[in-house]
């Protein structure tokens, strides 16, 4: 080192970050949860977010809102179950993550139509080498839906239960009288732990308390994921000439169609209304640039919730349902929804 030279100082290693999976099926307000949890996170504090999505686009990062600088950082993974391929999606993702936000809490959203044992297995070596501190991992749950042979046969569902270190009952203001004991009812004959804590919810307003506890989940010496192929990531491909891009995916009993719109394309929200609202599809989750302003629209058990947004780099739409929809009729009515265009255009 030359004389009067000062050392490079070394980055500090990321240690024992808190760690938290919080899984749950389509529609069961995981993302409502964590940006209940974004906002009442302690002061002075970063925090991150890995969100996975089984569709194609990408649409929860835009809807949890923009980044704050030094705050809250979001990293998304689109295109299925983001432990597949040996977990290299989220490994990747991950470790850009901690290394940009450097958290004090990390917040993992797996898919609703994903496996979560996998994800918390694809966690193993991060934690055995001290990176990662696992804590409880927290599973929603509609009660209104435990009678449903869609999720009671859906091995996906049952996984989200099993691994849980706590159930949360959400949206439970819309219960009827009956339907919470059912689902206490339905735990009871879980294999293994049958005596999961329970706590009901309104809205996804967790309590940052409940981030705390143990995790119980038992990391196995060698995960055995999955290894079907994650599609082609598309979110950041360019767009054609035409101004949009569609992308689909099958799978774990569903389908998901995207669209991703050139940011100068304005829709007309009343259209876009009428369209969101009127869907036979099961789950919508979009952000929309329209005359009016940036909107999010959130659809799942025909309730469609509409905030507004601060901004967004393009409009995208992601739509799944348990059985194909007619995609190139939906494309058509988005782009009548367009106001900039010619009517040679549409």
């Amino acid at each position: 080192m030359p004389n009067g030279a000062l050392p490079v100082p070394t980055p500090e290693l990321i240690q024992k970050v808190p760690t938290n999976v919080i899984t749950g099926f389509l529609g069961v307000g995981k993302t409502t949860a964590i940006q209940h949890l974004l906002a009442n996170r302690p002061e002075n504090e970063r925090w991150a977010v890995l969100v996975n999505e089984f569709g194609e686009v990408g649409i929860d990062g835009a809807l949890f809102g923009s980044e704050q600088e030094g705050e809250i950082f979001i990293r998304e993974v689109p295109g299925g179950c983001m432990c597949c391929a040996a977990g290299l999606p989220m490994q990747v993702a991950l470790n850009q993550l901690l290394t940009k936000a450097r958290p004090h809490r990390l917040l993992i959203e797996p898919t609703g139509l994903g496996h979560p044992r996998e994800v918390l297995e694809s966690l193993s070596s991060l934690v055995r080498s001290d990176v990662l501190d696992l804590r409880a991992t927290m599973t929603l749950v509609d009660a209104r839906h435990i009678m449903d042979e869609r999720y009671l046969c859906n091995e996906t569902f049952r996984q989200q239960i099993e691994v849980a270190d706590l159930i949360v009952a959400n949206k439970s203001d819309l219960y009827e009288a009956d339907e919470l004991e059912h689902l206490r009812r339905y735990l009871t004959f879980l294999p293994g732990d049958s005596d999961k804590p329970l706590q009901t919810v309104v809205q996804g307003k967790i309590e940052p308390d409940w981030l705390e506890a143990a995790s119980t989940f038992q990391h196995p010496d060698k995960g055995e994921n999955h290894h079907h192929s994650p599609p082609p990531e598309l979110r950041d491909e360019p767009l054609p000439k035409c101004g949009y891009r569609r992308a689909e995916n099958s799978g774990e009993g569903y389908h998901s169609c995207g669209w991703r719109f050139d940011p100068a394309v304005v829709f007309e929200y009343e259209k876009l209304f009428s369209l969101i609202s009127g869907s036979m599809s099961e789950r919508i989750k979009g952000v929309f640039i329209t005359e009016e302003g940036v909107f999010g629209f959130n659809k799942a058990d025909d309730v469609l919730s509409i905030m507004e947004l601060d901004d967004t780099l393009e409009s995208r739409v992601e739509m799944i349902n348990a059985d194909q929809l007619d995609w190139d009729a939906i494309e058509a009515a988005l782009l009548e929804s367009r106001t900039n265009v010619s009517d040679s255009a549409r």
